[in-house]
């Protein structure tokens, strides 16, 4: 059996590449290709690594390699129409992967397509909805107030659980909290750190004139991008000590800090798992926050908030996210009550994401649906 899977970003690669390993110990004949990143491609070299420049953020800078995209789209689509496999796994990346369902519904019915990690079309499109359950065999949620808006349109549905809890479950060492830390996760993309970092830099001067034991440190994914805070931190004419940079410290730095701020995605969810408060911040380029605004149409940016209905974790969102607005949440969540409550809500909103497997359920659901097709 041969299966095309397509992830675009890294942690999509990641999930992608957890599923594949599920699914050959189901089934140990089946053959990948398709695009993804490193982990996927390890696995499978038949499967490309493009998830580094394909992880683009935001409506302009997607249309500014709008050709790029559509020669990969175009490419792709030929060689499942050469391949014919039995099953087109998308893995988020809805720009992308929900064009090519389009496209492959069409020129090949006989592949099964079935989505993991579903797109938030809940948040910014539902009329997308009645037509994803139309090009679309199988879609596999991760939250669970998702099933019910798929199910209810005619798509077959599963939620199978979050992969981030298995994730975490790994990498969580509650035991090495420190009173007198604060994180900062500023995201791992060039242009977040240019638009977060500063307001991090400014956020610790001013916390560190008010509260002069507080130490401050953040994580950086790579050297490059080290090498960047630091010569931000440099600008600003603090020393290295006063915010310590360090590469590949991410979970460790969410383990040992009392607080953070963190940069909207999948790291405040992540937080969240590691019991750690946090204040949400997120900034885009000025048109990008118009578009999105324009469309979406949830009450909350942050996951935690969504399941909760309500706002555990505040969020300073564009004009809002400020030196002074995180310097002051960052002091309200050092409080040791407000810490405890907010530390339970979070923990109760985490709860609805499931017990773990969730790489492993996804393989059951692909297979069942492939057996009941055949």
């Amino acid at each position: 059996m041969k299966f095309c899977i397509i992830a675009g970003e890294m942690s999509g690669d990641k999930h992608g590449a957890f599923l594949i390993q599920e699914l050959t110990s189901l089934h140990p004949d089946l053959s990948f290709f398709g695009l993804g990143g490193d982990r996927m491609h390890e696995l499978y070299p038949a499967i490309e690594s493009w998830a580094d420049e394909a992880a683009v953020v935001g409506f302009v800078e997607v249309l500014k390699r709008f050709n790029w995209f559509k020669t990969y789209l175009l490419n792709i689509q030929d060689t499942i129409c050469q391949e014919r496999p039995e099953a087109l796994i998308l893995i988020d990346y809805p720009g992308f992967n929900l064009r090519l369902a389009a496209r492959i519904h069409k020129l090949c019915p006989q592949t099964k397509i079935i989505y993991f990690i579903s797109p938030q079309v809940w948040a910014w499109h539902r009329g997308r909805i009645p037509k994803m359950a139309k090009i679309l065999d199988l879609m596999l949620c991760i939250f669970p107030f998702e099933k019910p808006l798929f199910n209810n349109a005619g798509l077959q549905t599963e939620f199978v659980g979050h992969p981030l809890v298995d994730d975490i479950k790994k990498k969580h060492n509650p035991g090495i909290r420190e009173s007198d830390l604060i994180g900062f996760f500023p995201g791992s993309r060039t242009r977040e750190i240019e638009r977060h970092f500063p307001v991090f830099i400014k956020t610790a001067i001013m916390l560190k004139k008010t509260h002069p034991s507080w130490r401050f440190e953040t994580a950086a994914s790579n050297q490059r991008l080290a090498d960047l805070m630091r010569t931000m931190v440099n600008d600003y004419g603090l020393t290295p000590e006063a915010l310590d940079i360090r590469v590949g410290n991410y979970h460790d730095l969410m383990d040992r800090a009392s607080v953070a701020a963190v940069a909207s995605g999948t790291a405040t969810l992540e937080a969240a798992l590691h019991e750690l408060p946090y204040v949400l911040v997120y900034k885009v380029s000025t048109l990008t926050y118009w578009v999105a605004r324009a469309l979406i149409n949830i009450q909350f940016l942050g996951m935690v908030n969504i399941l909760a209905r309500r706002p555990v974790v505040r969020e300073l969102i564009q004009h809002q996210f400020t030196p002074i607005a995180t310097a002051s949440e960052i002091e309200r969540l050092m409080d040791p009550n407000v810490r405890r409550e907010v530390l339970f809500k979070m923990k109760e909103a985490v709860a609805q994401l499931g017990q773990g497997g969730s790489a492993h359920q996804a393989a059951e659901a692909i297979m069942k649906l492939l057996q009941q097709s055949h």
